[in-house]
């Protein structure tokens, strides 16, 4: 499923901006790196709640986790 996908790949780039903002925050400089990717995973986020009829509750995205991790595995053996 490709909302699932969306929802991921959102997932973990909002993940790895957290990281680099406090880096920049605690450097004093500018956070705009950070703020894109945050951007950037916000909207894969929301694109993927939209596009799934009822929206993820939280057993959902740990589904969606296995079932992307899955395919990619699937991929990597090939």
């Amino acid at each position: 499923m490709r909302e699932d996908t969306f929802l991921v790949v959102g997932i973990v780039v909002l993940a790895l901006s957290i990281p680099s903002f406090m880096s920049a925050i605690r450097d004093g400089r500018a956070p705009r790196v950070p703020a894109i990717m945050f951007m950037i995973g916000g909207g894969l986020i929301a694109l993927a709640m939209m596009q799934r009829p009822g929206g993820y509750q939280i057993e959902d995205i740990f589904t969606a986790f296995r079932t992307v991790l899955g395919r990619l595995k699937v991929m990597l053996a090939a």
